[in-house]
Formats: structure tokens, sequence, C-alpha cells
């Protein structure tokens, strides 16, 4: 793309932005939005909204928004800073550094490394969220707490998403370091990058134009006056009753908060190679590199193709035939990323190495996917030639073959998926929230399931406006899938 065709994509887009944003926030019920664009050496920004449904305070470019789990990348970035200094291995058992690492499987917990914690393929329950408090010893004691975490498959088998492995990620940096994880956070990516506006505490954030995030408001009692509200699109959220979630899980991505210019800052450090903005090293370009490549491939759910070391990865297809006039179709380039969601907040990081291009959008609301998924699809298109996936959605299939087969209970302690098979011979879904999820809030979910892609299937009812695949992986001796994929491999624990 020449400098003239970008330069009239920049300005499309900020137009673009500037009259659509508004409108989608209204279209999806999100209170307000932020998104910055980093496209060769331009940047563009946009906002709209409120940042606060009680308060009615605008959303500007200025504000910051809780990054959510795209703080992994971050984490990982802080790890191969030590490989870049020889201080680790990515082959290195996670009890070369912490001798006293304990799981409830002890010949798992023996044999886990730092490869497989930043690629989700460590085995281990991850959706585990115990506040261990708010003082400098709380990751310490968190990982102590991880001695009764089953193991649901062995170390390096499958992907199972592991929001537990980064806090031990996290504690290792502690170690290594000698100083608190939110220390190394600031002064090896945060400052170095220029990010002085960024929050790792609700304390910090308070200084800053903060967000808030915003759930489904409870009911009114019968009789109740309707809730006010001083602004926003959607009188149906309501404010959170915190700012965020436990300080232990914070490299997992329970609090970090920061404008959505200062996360493309951070994305354009890894399309530089590793160099941040003044041209000091942060990063070797190597890690850079081994960041980027693929680790495991990703069962078939609507997300990427495969995983890297903190990244999310899609691959673009290889060896496309030519065209019917002979010619080679448009290479298409790789993508990498990461969602992020927490408490009432949601965000997206897109980054094509290839075009140097990256995307943030940040939300204050859970629900906001449809949205995210606008505008990256235009960017992506504008800038890039990528054509995102269409989002799935169930068909028109007959019935699924053969139900019996997915029929059961699967899950952990902190989730129950219950697929049985009706009078009609239809295939429906019962996914409960258990512990710790349960005390978060999180609802109750059901509806028929039916077939997608292969051995995946699909909720007919939405969730928070999209469908999530399912996918249903290895088979026993009897014929019946052995685990439930959601991103989290669940495994069958009765029939």
């Amino acid at each position: 793309m020449s400098s003239e065709e970008r330069t009239g994509s920049v300005e499309g887009v900020r137009g673009w932005l500037a009259e659509r944003l508004p409108s989608l926030l209204e279209e999806h019920g999100v209170p307000g939005a932020s998104v910055a664009i980093l496209a060769g050496d331009r940047v563009v920004e946009a906002a709209a909204g409120v940042l606060n449904l009680d308060t009615g305070v605008e959303a500007t470019t200025d504000a910051v928004f809780q990054i959510g789990s795209v703080t992994k990348v971050f984490t990982a970035t802080l790890i191969m800073q030590l490989v870049d200094e020889g201080r680790l291995s990515l082959d290195d058992p996670v009890r070369r550094v912490l001798p006293g690492f304990r799981l409830a499987d002890g010949a798992a917990a023996e044999r886990i490394t730092i490869r497989q914690l930043l690629s989700h393929t460590s085995g281990f329950e991850g959706d585990i969220f115990t506040d261990t408090g708010d003082g400098a010893e709380c990751l310490e004691r968190y990982v102590e707490r991880l001695a009764d975490a089953p193991q649901l498959f062995p170390p390096g088998e499958l992907f199972s998403y592991n929001n537990a492995g980064f806090c031990v990620l996290g504690r290792i940096v502690e170690v290594l370091r000698g100083e608190p994880f939110d220390v190394s956070m600031r002064r090896r990516l945060l400052d170095p990058l220029g990010l002085t506006r960024a929050s790792q505490t609700a304390a910090e954030a308070v200084l800053q134009r903060a967000a808030v995030g915003h759930v489904p408001a409870p009911r009114p009692e019968a009789g109740a006056p309707p809730r006010e509200s001083t602004g926003g699109p959607s009188p149906a959220l309501a404010v959170t009753p915190v700012w965020a979630m436990a300080r232990s899980n914070a490299p997992a991505g329970s609090m970090l908060a920061m404008r959505a210019v200062d996360l493309v800052a951070f994305a354009r450090m890894h399309l530089a190679g590793g160099r941040s903005g003044d041209g000091s090293v942060v990063l070797s370009e190597a890690a850079v590199d081994e960041m980027r490549r693929p680790q495991i491939g990703l069962p078939d759910i609507g997300w990427g193709t495969a995983w890297g070391l903190g990244w999310e990865l899609t691959r673009a297809p290889r060896g496309a035939e030519a065209g019917p006039d002979g010619a080679e179709p448009p290479a298409v380039p790789d993508l990498i990323g990461h969602d992020g969601n927490t408490i009432g907040q949601s965000a997206i990081l897109r980054v094509v190495p290839e075009r140097g291009l990256a995307l943030a959008v940040l939300t204050n609301a859970g629900a906001a996917g449809p949205l995210c998924a606008e505008v990256a699809g235009r960017i992506l298109s504008e800038f890039a030639g990528i054509v995102p996936a269409e989002a799935p959605r169930p068909g028109t299939e007959p019935e699924v073959d053969r139900p019996e087969r997915y029929a059961g209970r699967y899950g952990s302690s902190t989730v129950e998926f219950d697929v049985r098979v009706a009078g009609d011979g239809s295939l429906h879904l019962r996914r409960s929230p258990l512990g710790e999820l349960a005390d978060l809030g999180e609802p109750v979910f059901e509806s028929r399931l039916v077939p997608w892609r292969g051995e995946a299937l699909i909720p007919v009812e939405p969730e928070d406006g999209a469908h999530r695949p399912l996918a249903f992986v290895g088979v026993d001796g009897a014929g019946a899938f052995r685990y439930l994929h959601s991103g989290r491999a669940d495994r069958r624990v009765g029939a």
C-alpha cells in the first residue's frame, strides 16, 4: 500500500469512526468505548459514549479502561525479558524457580515447564480466582493455594486456557527480579514504553479519567420505580459493585488499565522488533519472533488457529489456488492478538506484523463482542486485506447425529456442563457456575445444541450477543467424548 493510499485510508477510517462509533454503542447497549489504530507511522484515536452510567462522565481518548486478559501478553513479555538475560529457559520446569510449586497431581507439577504455562498447555485447572489480599505477598500466597488444583490432562497434551498459569508466571517474575510483580511491570515495561498513564490499582486509576465496568442490572422488585441514569445508551446495565478483581490475579489480567493508544504503543514495540519509541531495546528480536511461533493448535471453536507464547495466532491459509485468470491470489498476512474481559469491561488487541498494523478497542461493558468485531473487521479489511470470518451462528443443519456420544456431565471445580438428549432426540446444554465463578455472579446458561463444524456444536441461544461453539475432543473406549472444549478443556465427570 502506498503512502498516499494509506493516508487516504487513515483519514477515511477517522471519519468512519467519528460517525459510526456512537451508533455502535447505541445498537449494542455499550456505555462507552475507546479505539486506537496504528497504521505504519500514523495513529488514529476515537472515543464515544460515557465512562460511567451513574455519573455520565464522557468517554474520551485519554480515559483508561481495563484491558483484562490482554495483560497476559505483557506478562509473557516480562518472562521473555528474563529469557533474553539468560536467567530463564522456556523449557525449564517451573520448580527450577519455584521449588515449592505444588498441584494435586505431584508428578505433573514436577514436569510443567515455562513454555507450557505461556502456551496454556500445562493441563491443570486454570479458572482459579482466589483473593489472597492486597499485600505484596499476595502472589506467593496464591501460588501456595494451587496445591489442590486438579490436573485435567497430562502436561503438553492439549490447549486449555489457564488464568492460574499466568499467575504462576507472575510469581516467577517476582522471584527472579526480587520485587513485586507490579513493580517489575512498571520498571520493565510501562515506564520504558512511556505508558505513564497506565494504572495497576484502583488507587492509581482514580487519579486518571477512568472507565468503570457495567453488568446487567438486577431486575427491580414489583412496584419499584425505574432506575435513573445520568447518561448512556442502556438502562439495562448497572455499574459494577467493585472496580477490579483480586490483585493476586494481576498477571492474568485483573487490574491493568490504560488508554487505547497506550495499548497500541505496546504493540508498536512488538512490531519494531522489541524496540521502544526512543530506540531502546525492551525485548530482543529473537524473543519477539519466538512469541509469535505456534506452540499448539486450537480446537475449532471460532478462536484463532494456534497459540504462541502469550499471543493467540490466526495463521493465514497457505497454498491457495490461482484465480481463473491464472494470477496468484493476494497474500493474506498472519494475525496475532488477544482478547480481555474483566468485571464489566472488555478489550481486544489485533496486530498484523507484516503490515505494521495494530488495533485496540476498549469498552466498559462485558457484552461488547459484536461492536469490537465490526470495528476490527473494518480496520483489518481496510489496512491488511483480512476479511475476518463471520461470527459463528447456528445454521439449518438437522439435529446432532448420534447425540448420545456427546451426552454427559463435563466440568471442573468452577463450572459444570450438563449435556442431555431430550425425548425428541435433540441435544440440550445447561452450564452452571460453581465455586468462585458462582460467587462472582456468573449466570446459568441453557440452550439447545446443533451441528456447527466437524465435531463442534453450537448453542441456538446467544450469550452476550454471541453464539460460542463447543468442541468435543477425544474419544474413550465406549465411543463417548472425553472433553468438552469451550477454550477450556473440561473433562467428562459423569454420564
